[in-house]
């Protein structure tokens, strides 16, 4: 004949299931947070909504690697709106802030780059307009800086005649991006340079597909034609190394 169950002892058991429970839960959580190293910011097997997750529940300092991978992106971005170096800094870094800000809204399903984009774009033309340009947006203004160097990776090893050929091709293909009207050297940068795809640049500048393609086809008749009749040459833009810690180190400090 079986014993009624004692209800003391259903209740250590209860609680006896629950504790290993709780050890499994831990070792599991343990194990997805590994540590993960500033070195290891452009691994992007690391997933970004990971990162983003991990700073959601408090490791603020991860929003470093975030601000690292972007920061080529955003400045090429933003210096298509932009072409003082100061004005373009204090809006990369206002934007990192604000998206930091307002990161329990952003969506994991989606990137975080082309978020960012948009809140860089609106503080851009926010500049702008507090400049009183806002009126020039279609218009070509000749850009006097000439402290913009654009590095692209050498495959090969470069003779010096060759360095300075191809340091030249540079400084005339940005000063034609230049002399783009904006919606057209936007549209542009975002996809020879950043490698977007025209679903990504149609979402971040909310227009129709159709009407990014148009925009680049005729970006691309344009720069042949400035390159054409191109005669002066000016530098291409950069934003690595020092600039890139800097801009960093401000951001992480700020929130």
């Amino acid at each position: 004949m079986l014993l009624p169950f004692d209800s003391t002892i259903q209740k250590k058991i209860q609680n006896f299931v629950s504790f290993f429970q709780f050890q499994h839960l831990k070792r599991k959580n343990r194990l997805n947070m590994e540590t993960i190293s500033m070195n290891d910011f452009n691994n992007h097997k690391i997933k970004e909504e990971t990162v983003i997750q991990r700073i959601l529940d408090g490791e603020k300092e991860l929003y470093e690697m975030l601000v690292r991978r972007n920061n080529q992106k955003l400045y090429r971005i933003i210096r298509g709106y932009l072409k003082n170096e100061t004005e373009i800094e204090d809006v990369m870094q206002n934007s990192y802030i604000k998206a930091y800000t307002k990161l329990h809204q952003f969506n994991l399903q989606s990137q975080f780059s082309t978020w960012l984009i948009r809140i860089a774009i609106n503080e851009s033309l926010a500049e702008l307009k507090k400049k009183g340009k806002i009126l020039y947006l279609n218009s070509y203004r000749q850009s006097t800086d000439n402290n913009f160097i654009l590095e692209f990776p050498d495959y090969k090893q470069l003779n010096p005649q060759e360095k300075m050929t191809q340091k030249e091709a540079k400084q005339l293909l940005e000063n034609a991006i230049d002399q783009l009207e904006l919606k057209y050297r936007t549209v542009y940068i975002m996809k020879e340079m950043e490698e977007m795809s025209l679903k990504e640049i149609a979402s971040t500048l909310d227009i129709s597909l159709a009407n990014v393609k148009i925009r680049l086809h005729r970006a691309k008749d344009m720069l042949k034609e400035i390159l054409y009749n191109l005669s002066n040459t000016k530098d291409i833009f950069e934003f690595g190394f020092s600039k890139c810690d800097r801009i960093t180190e401000n951001v992480m400090k700020k929130i």
